[in-house]
């Protein structure tokens, strides 16, 4: 039943004996299992719109260990490609994209309306899911925030400091901000979809949020997420959101309120305590264990994820690390902190 689905009460507002678990690339290069069923697919977009293959590596890490959510199995650069964008990762390197950084190049993208053709393997992934997950497991479908999908289409690939896009949003304002809308637009028709599909929970990643200073902040990151997350609420009432502007530091306080979602997940450039005192006030939140402690285990990781859970013991919290798990890490310290969380 979903009542009974831990994920959603906490969503829900519930603080629970035992905060629900899941982790962000749950799904990734440190389990055995993903790089077998990686090399099947042969590259990583066939694996991401080979729908069979995208649901088993989603299912992969629930197997293992059994957390209370499966993230879908995906990367939020196929919604530019959706859009029209050319799209290629490069071993080693990572993603690369054609650059709209004109008004000719924006004006060349498709549609936000018609992004569904492109994007329904991942639908199609989702249903699979719907499916053959445990009953108990909540599905979270996401996509990128506008501000961090945009740095990429702008740079045409990742950048230590987002500076081509900040270079656009200062020298040409009318094309970044042409770009931001159209992806918002994109974003959700995206995410509409996704909920149609089986998405019980929507997660907005704005991994970049902590490079815009001053009203850029509001303007970028949390506006876009505001209006993403209404136009999902007004039709779909029932699906929770997280929100996740990484690097926010003390902007994080109020967000809930600021965005309209029900859950602020932090990284771990603030502490637990402080988002106990200044965020979790406002709902659930989700966090926060440095993904370093996947590495290197021991003691250290016990003594930390204790001291998180006893933070947010007070409030509705869903536990996580603070950014994604590394492809260095050990998988048996995975195990080792969800025996932590669920037996103290």
């Amino acid at each position: 039943m979903t009542s009974q689905k831990t994920i959603l009460r906490a969503l829900a507002g519930e603080t629970l004996p035992t905060p629900p678990i899941w982790m962000m690339r749950q799904a990734g290069r440190y389990l055995p299992e993903y790089k077998a069923t990686r090399a099947q697919a042969g590259d990583f977009l066939s694996l991401c719109y080979s729908p069979d293959l995208a649901a088993e590596v989603t299912l992969q890490p629930i197997r293992r260990y059994g957390f209370d959510a499966a993230i879908l199995f995906a990367d939020i650069l196929l919604l530019p490609q959706a859009l029209g964008a050319d799209l290629w990762f490069v071993t080693g390197e990572g993603p690369r994209l054609s650059t709209i950084t004109t008004a000719d190049e924006l004006a060349a993208l498709k549609p936000a309306a018609d992004v569904n053709d492109h994007l329904s393997p991942i639908y199609e992934t989702i249903k699979i899911l719907s499916k053959e997950l445990p009953s108990e497991t909540t599905l979270i479908g996401f996509a990128g925030s506008p501000w961090t999908v945009a740095t990429y289409m702008i740079a045409g690939q990742g950048t230590p400091d987002q500076a081509p896009a900040h270079a656009l949003k200062d020298e040409n304002r009318a094309v970044f901000d042409g770009l931001i809308d159209v992806i918002t637009e994109g974003t959700i028709v995206y995410l509409s979809t996704q909920i149609e599909a089986g998405a019980e929970v929507i997660k907005l990643f704005d991994s970049w949020a902590g490079s815009l200073h001053g009203d850029d902040f509001q303007r970028y990151s949390i506006e876009p997420m505001r209006k993403i997350t209404a136009a999902l609420k007004a039709a779909y009432l029932h699906v929770p959101i997280i929100a996740f502007p990484r690097g926010a530091g003390d902007k994080y306080t109020d967000l809930h309120a600021a965005i309209g979602a029900d859950c602020i997940a932090f990284d771990d450039g603030v502490s637990a305590d402080w988002v106990a005192k200044n965020v979790q006030t406002g709902g659930c939140v989700q966090g926060n264990l440095a993904s370093s402690h996947m590495v290197t285990g021991g003691n250290a990781l016990v003594a930390e994820t204790r001291k998180i859970v006893d933070a947010l013991s007070g409030g509705p919290h869903i536990f996580n690390l603070g950014h994604g798990i590394t492809p260095d890490a050990d998988p048996a310290n995975v195990q080792l902190m969800i025996d932590t969380v669920r037996g103290g």
